[in-house]
């Protein structure tokens, strides 16, 4: 029992690590769109993110007294700093669009791994793995119609 508490949290705290990075790669991004329809789509993936955050942490305390771990301030400097040196040259949308696939891809590879190789989770749990994974994957191909 203890081991498969431990797996949903291992899985959730995952999880919440991606949302953050998507949700500070967008962050730091936003401000660099001047195309009003590619700054909403962004946008939308931003609530997206969020949405899923706030599903593991209504349900986080069910496997752990603490918090879901996040992106640590190291990750944010890192992520901020490569925005803006590959954006320094080029903001155009389709660099934007590149970058912000570059790590939604990450994000689907970890998601998958974590579907094909996690014994039984918690239904809840894998239907916000499931979730996680469609988001990113849908988010791909709206991406790409910017690139």
């Amino acid at each position: 029992m203890e081991n498969k508490i431990n797996q949903n949290k291992d899985t959730l705290d995952e999880l919440n690590k991606g949302c953050s990075m998507g949700m500070d790669a967008i962050k730091y991004t936003l401000d660099k769109v001047e195309d009003d329809s590619f700054k909403k789509v962004l946008e939308n993936q931003y609530k997206e993110y969020d949405i899923i955050h706030e599903q593991i942490e209504k349900i986080y305390s069910n496997y752990s007294d603490e918090n879901p771990t996040e992106t640590n301030a190291m990750n944010k400097a890192m992520t901020w700093s490569s925005v803006e040196m590959k954006t320094l040259m080029d903001n155009s949308n389709s660099k934007i669009a590149e970058l912000l696939l570059q790590g939604t891809n990450m994000g689907i590879i970890e998601g998958r791994k974590l579907l094909n190789h996690k014994p039984k989770l918690d239904k809840v749990v894998e239907k916000i793995l499931h979730d996680y994974v469609n988001m990113q994957e849908n988010a791909v191909e709206i991406l790409k119609e910017y690139l």
